[in-house]
């Protein structure tokens, strides 16, 4: 098994995810929520660290991720930037933040860049959330946009189906990617879309496009820190590579700890004072 060790430990930047793509370097992106965790993943190498609103589901145990609130995307962001000397850390706005109300989207983003000093924000829409972008962009902070399957709109889409499989969803997908860049936004994720279609988007435009769920055809990819580690379980759409089993792991270890107890072999003599 090869591991990755980053000759370059400066702190990315959004300009220097624009270098990693126009020289080929593939850009590695994972969630994380609090300070323990991210302290790990930032020193393992990764590039970008995603302070996601699927906190929702793997924290607080929510079926979706539209229940999430600001306050809690900012006690989790602040949590993940104490740790982080290297990534480039993204904190998601959550549902209800900034759809509809563009002087309430940038109130949300201000108040997520001030009160928890993370790099940029990434929020879910193409034209629809236009203005709340430009509004944003304008105020100087960096927006990583994020299209396909959009899962603070599932109650709209009703499925976590794969998203654009059909002509007309996937030109609207590509007139909105494009206009995503053009407005300003530095990157894009793309998730649950049909890889030649994730492939394309990725050719055609300048910025750096990461895919969950799209393919190798894309500039990097993302996934939930609790599924690639097996900590979730129940969940395994295609997309999804398991590099530990964590859950049968931590269950083992706290078995073995209440055993230990319950015998009165801890703790020993070499573990008191």
């Amino acid at each position: 098994m090869s591991t990755y060790q980053p000759e370059d430990t400066r702190k990315v930047t959004t300009h220097r995810l624009f270098e990693m793509k126009s020289r080929g370097e593939k850009i590695s992106m994972l969630t994380a929520y609090d300070y323990s965790m991210a302290k790990i993943v930032d020193e393992a190498g990764m590039d970008i660290i995603l302070v996601g609103d699927s906190a929702s589901n793997v924290m607080a145990g929510n079926i979706t991720t539209l229940p999430i609130t600001l306050d809690q995307m900012i006690y989790h962001g602040k949590s993940v930037m104490k740790a982080v000397r290297r990534a480039l850390v993204v904190v998601d706005l959550p549902f209800g933040s900034y759809q509809g109300n563009s002087k309430e989207a940038l109130c949300s983003a201000i108040r997520v860049m001030k009160e928890t000093h993370a790099d940029c924000i990434k929020l879910e829409g193409g034209a629809e959330v236009r203005e709340s972008i430009v509004r944003i962009l304008s105020a100087g902070i960096p927006i990583m946009g994020h299209l396909g399957l959009m899962p603070q709109s599932i109650n709209k889409f009703g499925t976590y189906n794969v998203r654009a499989k059909e002509e007309a969803e996937a030109e609207k997908l590509i007139q909105d990617a494009h206009l995503l860049e053009e407005l300003g936004c530095f990157a894009l994720v793309l998730e649950k879309i049909p890889a030649e279609l994730a492939a394309r988007v990725a050719s055609e435009l300048s910025i750096p496009v990461i895919g969950i769920g799209a393919g190798g055809g894309v500039d990097g990819q993302v996934l939930v820190m609790h599924d690639m580690l097996g900590i979730t379980e129940g969940f395994s759409p295609r997309f999804l590579r398991r590099y530990a089993n964590l859950s049968a792991d931590i269950a083992q270890a706290l078995k073995h700890y209440i055993a230990d107890v319950k015998s009165m072999d801890f703790p020993n003599k070499d573990e008191q004072y």
